[in-house]
């Protein structure tokens, strides 16, 4: 074999070697399985509008709404590729909510939509955990940004609550928001009050300190301050 043959061959064989080594994306969940470890924010999370938003898009719910946007409110928006995405987790992601086989541990807007898929960084958490409680050993928190879990929110509540021409959001893109503060100033989204909103998010509790260090929301001592005692059904940690 000549020398060009030699050194095509030892080139797919680096490019085989570095594509075994990529790890793939991390894939959704569902919160079922965010709930064995934190229990209580998943039942306040229940009490919350996300919780609920897919309700919105079945047919015969919130008429008058529909109307001043002019959608049809006889019509299935659950079956809406336009619409879902806005009402679940993980649309258009390996393991998120699909209309073929929806899933209702991914209908609302529930814990991976905020933190981001889940598969890598929840075997983290539950890792961490175990050494805490046996040892007060602590974990970077830059180990679940490389993991995938998400600390910056204010993107993704964006690219739902201000997707709409004229919104100022750099990321607005079709398919717009037809619920826009011009159908009605309700609609108006400022992130700095919606994360405060009991009625949107779910009860804060005190963390143990498990993950140590950058990145921490720019409202994370201000939850902590006011956050609920933890509870000791709950063995897992979240910003």
């Amino acid at each position: 074999m000549n020398h060009a043959g030699l050194r095509a061959m030892a080139v797919a064989a680096i490019c085989v070697m570095w594509a075994g080594t990529v790890s793939a994306e991390p894939t959704f969940e569902g919160r079922k399985k965010c709930y064995n470890c934190h229990k209580s924010q998943g039942e306040s999370w229940d009490k919350t509008l996300h919780a609920k938003a897919i309700e919105s898009l079945k047919p015969n719910t919130r008429k008058d709404a529909k109307l001043k946007a002019k959608l049809d409110p006889k019509k299935d928006y659950t079956k809406d590729k336009d619409c879902i995405g806005c009402h679940v987790d993980g649309w258009g992601r390996e393991g998120g909510y699909t209309i073929e086989e929806p899933d209702k541990f991914l209908t609302g807007v529930g814990c991976e939509s905020c933190h981001g898929a889940g598969s890598d960084y929840r075997k983290l958490h539950r890792k961490a955990g175990e050494a805490f409680e046996k040892s007060q050993k602590t974990m970077a928190r830059e180990r679940l940004v490389e993991a995938g879990q998400d600390f910056e929110f204010a993107e993704k509540c964006h690219a739902c609550h201000l997707n709409y021409e004229g919104s100022g959001w750099k990321g607005v893109k079709k398919p717009y928001t037809p619920f826009t503060p011009k159908v009605d100033k309700k609609y108006a989204f400022d992130f700095e009050k919606a994360v405060r909103s009991d009625k949107a998010l779910h009860e804060h509790f005190k963390l143990d300190g498990v993950f140590t260090g950058p990145p921490l929301p720019n409202f994370h001592e201000e939850f902590q301050k006011k956050a609920k005692p933890p509870v000791k059904s709950d063995t897992g940690e979240e910003d």
